[in-house]
């Protein structure tokens, strides 16, 4: 994964050894010695800044390591998002969402039609809601008045809570609110593959809830 160069004005680098700091340091292809180094702590606030994880000051801390390890995850579930069958086959074409790796894809029966690719999905207080769900509304230029944003590619399947597009990175903690935020492409994918009526399923629970 491309981490991208160091922010500007980045914070000063910590030289505190992290709880999480083998485990980060291997996600990082860094020397594996668990003690904070000058070359460590660069790269983990690289990776920090990258996402939005503040403070961005390279300590290999709880929210770091939870997020690097769902991109763990989402690594592994490859092309077979639904080998566990946790999501229902039986409805012809769904979309599911996984809150427990951050994951979404859509498939039809046993088929997987689109993804899995990465979401960001409601913060402790405001979670995404779990259970059966269907599309019931679209709004492609969607504008918020709760949050007073824009919401691109909005499809509504449960009392407000909608697939849309956002500019943030899908790791950008603590979460949304309620909503499943996607990437630009993937939102506009699934406006294009889902119409009113079709079957969400949304199951798991989101790392930090």
């Amino acid at each position: 994964m491309a981490l991208g160069s160091a922010p500007a004005h980045a914070a000063s680098c910590t030289t505190s050894t992290g709880p999480y700091q083998r485990q980060v340091e291997k996600f990082l292809g860094r020397p594996v010695d668990g003690k904070q180094s000058a070359a460590d702590c660069k790269t983990i606030q690289t990776f920090q800044g990258w996402h939005g994880i503040k403070p961005a000051i390279g300590y290999a801390g709880v929210i770091t390591w939870r997020t690097m390890n769902t991109i763990l995850q989402q690594r592994a579930a490859g092309k077979t998002p639904n080998k566990a069958g946790k999501c229902p086959v039986n409805k012809g074409r769904i979309a599911c969402v996984d809150l427990t790796r951050q994951l979404t894809w859509i498939q039809d029966g046993a088929k997987l039609k689109y993804g899995p690719v990465p979401v960001r999905t409601g913060k402790d207080g405001t979670e995404t809601r779990t259970g059966a769900k269907k599309v019931y509304w679209r709004s492609i230029n969607h504008w918020s008045t709760l949050y007073n944003v824009r919401m691109p590619y909005s499809q509504f399947f449960d009392r407000g809570q909608a697939f849309h597009s956002t500019t943030k990175s899908m790791y950008n903690p603590p979460g949304s609110g309620g909503c499943v935020n996607m990437r630009p492409a993937d939102a506009k994918a699934y406006w294009n593959l889902l119409r009113n009526g079709d079957d969400v399923y949304v199951y798991g629970r989101k790392p930090g809830t």
